[in-house]
């Protein structure tokens, strides 16, 4: 298990088990399910309907405690807390996940108040419903009653495409959490988030946020819930699908134009062929259309864009000639924390 992450995004992986189902097009070219197969002599014996979950070792289970005890020296180095992602070969929401093994996370997240856990999910409409279940098995009555994560939790849904944002952002949403975030990664096709489900603004909610106003919302939303980060990224890995530019950028704006955290973590395996540090001299084999549309000379002007593979490491993630590394400054300041 990663103790120092590489992902752009955290500074510790941890993983309290390993193995989940695939649920959306996200999931399609899966890199843990690969991984768990790498490991298990060919077959992921831990993916899919019906696989057993593998829960890890008791000292897996000790790291955060230690980097926990770390803070004080993590945060005179950084300036901030450390922040955890949790279930990088899993999903804290999965449903085949034995319930008790869930109680036992939320009672590690609550043993360890130093750090910040990023729990991101492809299950957002598990949260609730498992929060009550957990606070049950943990005889937690507040908790029961008033279903809610700990301070020190962040809590993310992975959204992909417009259909995915239109049905889980308000669910997200609708969960009381000091810190709610979007990952759209592996981003598949273009997503206003200014306009879900035809009706709820959650980019303008944010921005009434920010100043004061009051935002009307869909049912169950609080009026002051919004969306405090963005993260986006292309596919990596064997088969992985080209991402439009266009995509990128439209997300960007959107968050820029009402004060919402940005982050562009990898184009992936493909990079746009017009971009200034991308080789000149390729191989025509090697470029496609961002519609998953192999390159042809007779295509002309397309709405896609043309791209190139030339790798995750030479892709690398600028953007327009700067990376975008936004994190909600402010968290520390929502739990009220001191070192």
């Amino acid at each position: 298990m990663s103790e120092n992450s590489k992902i752009e995004w955290t500074d510790h992986t941890f993983n309290p088990w390993e193995g989940c189902q695939k649920v959306g097009p996200g999931c399609d070219h899966c890199y843990a399910e690969t991984r768990n197969a790498r490991f298990s002599g060919g077959t992921a014996i831990n993916w899919g309907p019906g696989a057993p979950r593998r829960r890890t070792s008791a000292a897996n289970w000790r790291k955060p405690l230690q980097w926990n005890k770390a803070h004080a020296e993590f945060y005179a180095q950084h300036g901030r807390r450390q922040r955890v992602f949790c279930a990088s070969l899993a999903d804290v929401f999965d449903n085949a996940v034995d319930p008790a093994w869930r109680a036992d996370l939320f009672d590690l997240i609550e043993k360890t108040p130093n750090l910040d856990w990023l729990l991101l999910t492809k299950r957002i409409g598990n949260v609730l419903t498992m929060l009550s279940e957990t606070a049950a098995r943990r005889f937690d009555l507040e908790c029961l009653h008033d279903p809610r994560l700990p301070g020190n939790v962040w809590l993310g849904a992975t959204i992909v495409n417009q259909a995915e944002a239109d049905r889980d952002i308000p669910k997200l949403l609708r969960v009381p959490a000091r810190v709610r975030f979007l990952s759209m990664e592996p981003l598949l096709g273009p997503v206003d988030l200014t306009l879900v489900r035809g009706q709820f603004w959650a980019l303008t909610q944010s921005m009434n946020v920010l100043t004061g106003k009051a935002c009307p919302s869909l049912s169950g939303i609080a009026p002051e819930a919004a969306l405090d980060w963005v993260i986006v990224g292309g596919e990596s890995g064997h088969g992985a699908r080209p991402m439009n530019p266009r995509w990128v950028r439209s997300l960007r704006d959107q968050c820029y134009a009402v004060n919402v955290n940005f982050l562009f973590k990898q184009w992936g395996e493909w990079m746009p062929a017009d971009a200034d540090d991308c080789d000149p001299v390729i191989d025509s084999r090697r470029l496609m259309w961002s519609d998953g549309v192999p390159y042809s000379e007779q295509d002309g002007q397309r709405a896609a864009a043309l791209m190139a593979h030339v790798g995750k490491k030479a892709a690398g993630r600028m953007l327009d000639g700067r990376t975008h590394d936004a994190f909600p400054a402010n968290a520390d300041l929502f739990l009220g924390w001191q070192l």
